[in-house]
């Protein structure tokens, strides 16, 4: 311990030492992540097309699949020394509690107002709409993280900022909502009566508490509503994943600094944006043959998409005007139980990360939200940082596998993404607390209208 003992706890990188591009794992990938299609032809969508919803340099960054290296603008990587680079934390703490010769990493990304790792991304979204001459933006939120880290872009750069939050973390999470408002930005529980997609999921699911697919819905068409305004996704697509790859790269930076090599890189998964940022230049190493890496994608059984989806072309949408996208996907229907973690509840699963998956280039599990906040408040306890429920999903795996190493005695070194703090999830925390929380797995029979509603394509 004495030799380990000379690893920091915090590793901390100079601000020469953070990246200045961002590094595209498509183009290592011999099969490449399939075209998002039109829903209208069924053709892969043209970058003019793409160029009605969103500023056309995403569109550019979103159909380029061959750059590796993508410099990153001096405005956005100034914006980043703001909070940049975040720590790479020894769990010395966590590791003495378990008993565990497993050696644990976090990457943290609390360390902003925002809270969270979508900061990355939405400094880099409002850039390239400010730079296009816009007016504004919309977007959808889930936990809310997104549409706080782009209501602070925004209120940065001078922009209107239009936010739809779905309803179940709109009435869990007010405080979060009281933020985007206070950076400047209009948020409005989805659906809604605003749009003409949230009134027809109104009338087709009375009482519903929302999904991300409805909040994107609402969102997109406000944005093509609205001259001078484009619709920006906190999640998902190519773009996202791109501009997340800053946390990857200063793990790899941080790791390499100390000459650690981790065998074991786990994320919490929804749309993929924190995990594809957080594996991007490892899996980067795995796919030229330089190196192997166990990559898990913890996701909730209440929204399994990559553990019981199935990968096909689906809506990104309810409401079904969004290209659709090839994908682990529940189904564009699919309205998941009203859990905690927010940020999950998407019903399909990044495109790059899906291709990975299938490839079996990156593993998958699912697990329940009481086990999940059984680790957070562990977490909580022995390292200090209250954990959101997004990242404690990556939280409860690094804890199974830490003990199951206690029993093997190996060890085994692991690196997990802490997306964010979770100081405005008290309700859920109160919930389990209180011995009031419940775990929900859908059935076979739950999922299969969800199945049954995708599109008969290929």
């Amino acid at each position: 311990m004495s030799e380990e003992k000379k690893i920091p706890y915090k590793i901390y990188l100079s601000e020469e030492e953070m990246p200045r591009e961002w590094y595209n794992v498509r183009a290592d990938m011999t099969k490449k992540p399939a075209p998002l299609l039109n829903p209208g032809t069924g053709k892969p969508m043209t970058a003019e097309e793409l160029g009605a919803v969103f500023c056309k340099e995403l569109v550019d960054q979103e159909l380029d699949n061959d750059t590796a290296y993508i410099p990153i603008p001096d405005e956005i990587r100034d914006f980043y020394k703001m909070y940049r680079p975040s720590p790479l934390v020894r769990a010395y703490c966590l590791e003495e509690k378990l008993q565990t010769p497993a050696r644990i990493y976090y990457k943290f990304e609390g360390n902003n107002t925002s809270g969270s790792h979508k900061l990355n991304s939405a400094i880099a979204q409002a850039y390239y709409a400010k730079k296009q001459g816009l007016k504004g933006v919309t977007t959808e939120t889930g936990a809310g993280q997104w549409g706080t880290a782009l209501s602070m872009a925004c209120a940065y750069l001078g922009l209107d900022c239009r936010v739809y939050m779905v309803k179940v973390s709109y009435e869990q999470k007010p405080f979060r909502r009281e933020v985007m408002r206070t950076y400047g930005a209009s948020v409005t529980p989805s659906p809604s009566e605003l749009t003409s997609v949230g009134r027809k999921i109104l009338a087709e699911h009375p009482g519903t508490t929302g999904s991300l697919g409805c909040a994107i819905s609402e969102a997109v068409e406000d944005a093509v509503s609205h001259e001078g305004y484009r619709y920006v996704l906190g999640s998902v697509l190519n773009q996202v994943l791109l501009h997340q790859s800053v946390i990857g790269l200063e793990t790899k930076i941080a790791l390499d600094k100390y000459g650690i090599k981790p065998d074991m890189i786990i994320g919490c998964a929804g749309g993929g944006s924190n995990l594809g940022g957080l594996i991007s230049p490892f899996m980067g190493e795995k796919l030229r043959g330089e190196a192997d890496y166990d990559i898990v994608a913890v996701e909730p059984a209440s929204c399994p998409s990559l553990t019981r989806g199935r990968y096909a072309y689906d809506y990104c949408d309810t409401g079904k005007v969004c290209p659709l996208a090839k994908m682990y996907t529940l189904g564009s229907g699919f309205i998941p139980s009203p859990n905690h973690a927010g940020g999950l509840r998407y019903h399909g699963m990044s495109p790059v990360l899906s291709e990975l998956y299938d490839q079996g280039l990156m593993r998958a599990v699912s697990v329940e939200q009481t086990s999940v906040f059984e680790a957070a408040e562990l977490f909580a306890r022995v390292e200090g940082i209250l954990p959101a429920p997004e990242s404690s999903h990556a939280i409860r795996a690094a804890i199974d596998e830490a003990l199951r190493c206690k029993e093997t005695g190996e060890e085994k070194t692991i690196v997990f993404g802490l997306t964010g703090t979770g100081y405005f999830d008290m309700v859920a925390y109160e919930k389990y607390n209180n011995g009031e929380m419940q775990d929900y797995i859908p059935t076979d029979e739950d999922l299969k209208p969800g199945f049954d509603s995708l599109p008969a394509i290929g």
